[in-house]
């Protein structure tokens, strides 16, 4: 036996520890920086999924010798960041070296220094291989001859120029819709063409339609969609041979304001074991694939949840009519069965099609009131919401012994007065209704994800992988340093040790700080062919199967389900669905984050917009969070203020590493979760900036 397969049966023979490149090439005894040899030992390790290869790599081997590509981030100050899937960190480049990248550009770069104490690893850009912004929304400047327009997109550093006749008569500060045609270069700026004017900032709702074409969100339906949407909303409702529901307790649980209603609950209790049913719309049923309404649900990909107004994935006619669950009238649905004894453990599951009538649409106050205060209703009903209470408690309960992970960080509720103008802001209050839909919800979604799983045919996951192990080691010295211990190994974290950590810090002035950075140290979840399970939640399957009217997702795995159901999962459709899903689950990554993104700035929007008239007023809050700049001071609203270091009267210096502004004279301190009391000095909705000042 040679030396290679000896090394290659001794990293089979260690599944479970990972390899660094590195260490694999030392073994093999390859010490050159490349070498076709390694190239093919690399490929063999790499089409065994089950061989961990490490994060831990100074870098990911890569035939193109020195260079990697990646998305080049700008920065207002003239710098910038690549991020490159094959690299846990980011680069940091600096203005000479970003070679006329903009924001959101595929480059192609090459590492010029390895990370050093505090500094990151740098980069120079070799090339920009793909522009990405093709259009822009901004404000525009008009001069004598000329304009040019200021972006809203902060990351965007440079100012479009607009040549005299390319302005489609745009007034002086009115927000535009502007077209890149020339990108520039050294010395020279971009050059465009207006192609939309959309007014002033102030006027006609103005500020969130900007949001709304600066993310390129699709508002209005094309007509042949909404058409279709009619003619299938006029489908008569028949029971055929779906399992019919419509005499049993059938109820739907949503907060007041909702009018797509896409999951109902019943519960049955038989001795000491729940039969629980989740009854989802079937939105499969009415939305065939590769239809005109079907590709324009794809390509919106979700719901947008905008602070004023829904861009929903589906017309009205569907979200808000044949397949919402309103009461006393017939819906399709494919509903989830699941029998579960008084521990908590699931004993039998079953999936059928049916037909339900929901007798009560109930909102979370309502359940709440019920439940909690007493709160009279039908007999039967209020029997069936305290065994849901009971059930909800002992799953909650049992997802916590598991190590899933619960964040605190408060939601908010803005209300609006006739005219759109933001009048209250609250924050929103989970309650036990809350906990019983999202327990249900979270059930249903595993059964359906194992149960695919099993059957070994291709499934849309929802993932979210273990932390990157640098993360976490930092993470563990920055809780050293407050005290704390963070258990298991840097290879081998478990949930339970952050759920045994976010318990032990529990009213403590910490508490605020460590669930901050613990959650900037965990990946984002996202959609995947792959199962890797699910780390926040600790389960080994999990899915999105529950909300089919406002997540694409949710409707590929419906029509997934029922290809098992039917037995018409043949070895076509496999492949098929592998390599779809393989897109699908990307593209609707990407939606979800357009879509978050473009919910966080139309609520800072309308915050700014609130605190406008609070200016001179003083309130109590919280750091939220500290930076080189400042810190953030989040009210008990929810509402966060900036407050700027070079307006204090001390020189702050900000230490990365423990996320505190510490004063070079008086030797002050700002940290994450302090108190602190400010009053507003300025608040700029085109911005999305509110200013403090401690008092």
């Amino acid at each position: 036996m040679n030396r290679k397969e000896k090394v290659l049966n001794f990293i089979k023979d260690n599944r479970e520890t990972p390899f660094s490149y590195n260490e694999i090439k030392v073994m093999l005894g390859i010490y050159e920086e490349n070498t076709e040899e390694f190239d093919n030992i690399l490929s063999e390790l790499l089409n065994d999924k089950s061989i961990i290869l490490t994060k831990k790599k100074r870098y990911k081997y890569n035939k193109e010798n020195d260079y990697f590509t990646g998305e080049f981030i700008g920065n207002n100050k003239g710098y910038g960041f690549i991020k490159s899937d094959e690299f846990s960190d980011d680069f940091f480049v600096s203005p000479e070296n970003r070679k006329n990248a903009l924001n959101k550009d595929l480059v192609k770069f090459k590492i010029i220094s390895e990370k050093k104490k505090d500094k990151r690893r740098e980069a120079v850009v070799v090339e920009v291989c793909e522009r990405n912004n093709i259009t822009l929304v901004g404000t525009y400047k008009n001069n004598k001859n000329f304009g040019f327009v200021i972006c809203d997109d902060k990351k965007f550093d440079k100012d479009v120029f607009i040549p005299k006749g390319k302005t489609k008569n745009a007034k002086d500060g009115e927000k535009v819709v502007v077209m890149i045609k020339d990108y520039g270069g050294r010395g020279k700026n971009p050059e465009g063409v207006i192609t939309e004017v959309i007014g002033y900032f102030e006027q006609d709702g103005n500020d969130v339609i900007s949001v709304i074409k600066e993310y390129n969100l699709p508002s209005a339906f094309p007509k042949d969609v909404i058409l279709e949407g009619e003619y299938i909303a006029k489908e008569e409702i028949v029971a055929g041979n779906r399992c019919d529901l419509r005499d049993k307790l059938v109820i739907t649980i949503d907060g007041e304001d909702a009018k797509d209603l896409d999951d109902a609950i019943s519960l049955k209790k038989v001795q000491d074991n729940y039969i629980l049913g989740v009854h989802i719309s079937d939105v499969s049923h009415y939305i065939k694939e590769n239809t005109i309404i079907d590709k324009e649900a794809y390509k919106r990909g979700t719901s947008v949840y905008l602070a004023d107004r829904v861009i929903p994935m589906f017309p009205k006619c569907i979200s808000n009519g044949i397949c919402s669950l309103h009461p006393g009238v017939d819906r399709l649905t494919l509903s989830v069965f699941v029998t579960i004894d008084k521990s908590g453990k699931v004993i039998n599951y079953d999936f059928v099609r049916s037909i339900i009538s929901s007798k009560y649409r109930m909102s979370y106050k309502e359940v709440t009131d019920i439940l909690l205060n007493g709160k009279s209703c039908d007999r039967k009903l209020k029997k069936m919401l305290s065994d849901m209470k009971d059930l909800a408690l002992i799953l909650r309960g049992n997802r916590k012994k598991r190590g899933s992970l619960d964040f605190d960080f408060p939601e908010c509720k803005i209300t609006f007065d006739k005219s759109g103008k933001p009048v209250n802001i609250e924050k929103y209050e989970m309650t036990l209704s809350n906990y019983i839909i999202e327990e249900f919800m979270l059930l249903a979604n595993e059964t359906v994800a194992e149960h695919i799983f099993w059957q070994n045919k291709p499934m849309i996951y929802r993932i979210h992988e273990e932390p990157d192990y640098d993360k976490i080691d930092k993470f563990k010295v920055f809780v050293k340093n407050l005290g704390y211990n963070l258990k298991g190994s840097t290879n081998g974290l478990h949930p339970k040790s952050l759920l045994k950590l976010l318990e032990e810090i529990k009213g403590d002035k910490s508490e605020r700080i460590i669930q901050t950075i613990m959650l900037r140290s965990l990946m984002k979840a996202r959609y995947s062919l792959e199962n890797k399970g699910h780390f926040g939640l600790a389960s080994k399957y999990y899915c999105h199967f529950t909300s089919p009217i406002r997540r694409y997702p949710d409707l590929i795995t419906h029509r997934l389900l029922k290809l098992i159901i039917d037995n018409k999962f043949d070895d076509d459709k496999v492949e098929k669905y592998t390599s779809y899903i393989d897109k699908a689950s990307l593209h609707t990554s990407e939606r979800e984050i357009t879509a978050q993104n473009a919910e966080r700035e139309t609520e800072d929007i309308k915050k700014a917009i609130y605190m406008k008239d609070k200016i001179g007023e003083e309130f109590e809050g919280i750091i939220s969070s500290v930076t080189g700049f400042g810190f953030f001071v989040e009210l008990d609203n929810t509402i966060e203020g900036l407050v700027r270091y070079k307006d204090l009267k001390d020189y702050y210096e900000f230490d990365e590493k423990m996320y505190v502004a510490r004063g070079e004279r008086t030797g002050k301190t700002y940290k994450i979760g302090d108190k602190i009391k400010v009053r507003v000095v300025a608040s700029s909705p085109q911005l999305k900036e509110i200013d403090f000042e401690p008092v």
